[in-house]
């Protein structure tokens, strides 16, 4: 196996994952087997006990593991399957290497960040390379080079590139150029800054990858190479992209970046043909139709937070050569002033998962307005809860229906926990997590739109379709289209008497990608693009 190691410097949030992704792409396009690997340096076991205002969102694998959002981009840009194993945290390392003191596995040495801590950081490189028939590894340290929690990553892969020798492993490094708007230039003393640093630590990086808002010249990288100490050629320009992310592997590849790997790893394999991608591009940049979709949450002004889902909702535009606006709408703002002024105008409505009582009866809200106006409308786990909600209160006109979760008193407990959640005391990692199977029901749009009766979808809840007012519901035409094989939990909704209206209470957002959208999402965009052409003008 051949390994890439992907740092960062001068600032956080460079793209680092993304870039890392990008790069999986040209090697896999160029018939390689890719798999990748993060690292990130907190504390957390993983991040699935974090407020989406520090994280972002929790991307959540097959086999249950709550991970760092980098994996989504992972999984979306390329055709790796990851495990928890994948994802690495210091909390894990640091769980991992006390269990052992205690065991009395280290016979009575003294334990030490070195070499206890980067043998296990060390440790996890090697699972991955027995577990997988990959032929490249590429890993992400998160974080900053000087960070003091990243430390003992850097050192741990130092010593691993030094072990298996350094045709076989190389070190990337992505900095930030910055235009300074008062000079009218680009400075290079950040990343020459971050690069010392980094040699610091023991580490000389063979390609440097420069975030940059304008073009670098040739004095520029030159300059780079040289203060630097890297070749001319692998200075890699990496600018902001005009339309979508997804432009970056073709950016890359006219940088020559997957050239310069495969040279400096000895890969003797053809070069990439990116022809596929090149229309996903063509279809961001000029698609034949438009929509305006509205994503009502309660954490809509951190871009991150709900990440998967917006790139879910690109990639069904994607399968419909169309365009799509996506409006963010604050719930509360709905609780204060009505959903007219935010909802009218759009082709669909969707409302994602989440936590919380904040925002809940905004959601509450939308749901009615998209059910009573006949907008296509996608709920996604707690979505599917609050399409419930409102269709018991205003439909079946059970007053004061609700979830326990926020009503631990409702007279009409539609949503209820889990049976195996209710002993549940710790927070991290103990919902209802990972792939599980559903079958659908035949003659449902569901089904249809999959192509398939069963199919496996990923899951992170611990509340329920309370099966009591199951009867109830249907004969009032909400139907239960979905549940899981033994027929006791509900996991898709969809209405009758309605276009389109359909939630689920599994996450379909975690397995789409832009080269194979997920049905559920292709379906709600050719909704809305035919409910905004049957809409009178």
């Amino acid at each position: 196996m051949k390994y890439i190691f992907v740092t960062g410097g001068v600032v956080s949030s460079l793209g680092k994952g993304l870039t890392a992704a990008a790069l999986g792409t040209l090697l896999e396009n160029r018939g390689l087997k890719v798999t990748l690997q993060k690292f990130d340096p907190y504390l957390n076991v993983d991040p699935g006990t974090m407020s989406p205002y520090q994280h972002g969102e929790v991307y959540v694998l097959n086999d249950g593991a709550e991970t760092d959002l980098d994996l989504g981009h992972y999984e979306r840009f390329t055709n790796t399957k990851l495990t928890r194993f994948n994802n690495l945290t210091s909390g894990q390392v640091y769980q991992t290497v006390l269990d052992k003191e205690r065991r009395g596995d280290y016979l009575g040495k003294t334990v030490q960040v070195i070499p206890h801590v980067t043998d296990e950081i060390q440790n996890r490189i090697h699972q991955i390379t027995e577990q997988s028939n990959a032929d490249v590894l590429i890993t992400e340290i998160g974080g900053t080079t000087g960070d003091i929690e990243g430390l003992p990553f850097l050192e741990a892969i130092r010593e691993f590139a030094l072990n298996v020798g350094y045709s076989n492993a190389l070190f990337l490094h992505m900095t930030y150029v910055p235009f300074i708007k008062a000079a009218g230039e680009l400075k290079t003393k950040p990343t020459q800054q971050s690069v010392a640093k980094l040699r610091e630590i023991g580490i000389t990086p063979h390609i440097l990858v420069c975030r940059c808002e304008q073009a670098l010249n040739k004095e520029l990288r030159q300059k780079i190479s040289l203060f630097c100490n890297v070749r001319y050629e692998a200075v890699i320009e990496e600018k902001d992209v005009d339309h979508s992310i997804y432009e970056v592997p073709l950016m890359l590849q006219r940088e020559r970046l997957d050239d310069l790997v495969c040279q400096m790893l000895h890969l003797d394999v053809p070069a990439a043909n990116m022809s596929h991608w090149q229309d996903i591009i063509r279809k961001l940049i000029a698609p034949q139709h438009r929509v305006r979709i509205g994503v009502v949450g309660k954490y809509i002004e951190l871009q991150d937070a709900y990440k998967s889902v917006y790139e879910a909702i690109i990639h069904g535009g994607i399968a419909n050569d169309c365009g799509v606006e996506i409006e963010k709408v604050d719930a509360e703002e709905i609780e204060k002033y009505g959903p007219e002024k935010a909802l009218t105008g759009l082709a669909g409505i969707l409302v994602p998962g989440g936590f919380g009582e904040r925002g809940i009866e905004g959601k509450i809200i939308t749901a009615q307005f998209a059910r009573e106006h006949k907008i296509p409308y996608l709920g996604l786990c707690l979505g599917m809860q609050i399409a419930t909600i409102e269709f018991a209160r205003n439909v079946l006109k059970l007053a004061g229906a609700h979830s326990t979760e926020f009503d631990p008193n409702t007279p009409y407990a539609v949503i209820g926990l889990l049976d195996d959640q209710k002993q549940v005391i710790q927070k991290g990692g103990t919902m209802r997590l990972g792939a599980q199977p559903c079958q659908l029901a035949v003659g449902s749009k569901a089904a249809h739109l999959y192509g398939a009766f069963v199919v496996h979808e990923r899951h992170r809840h611990r509340y329920e379709f309370n099966n009591a007012y199951r009867t109830q519901f249907e004969e009032a035409g909400f139907r239960c289209s979905g549940t899981s094989p033994d027929g006791k939990l509900v996991e898709v909704i969809e209405l009758d008497d309605h276009p389109f209206f359909i939630a689920s209470q599994f996450h379909p957002e975690f397995q789409s990608k832009p080269n194979a959208p997920h049905p559920l999402f292709r379906g709600f965009i050719a909704a809305t693009h035919a409910y905004l052409h049957r809409r009178p003008l």
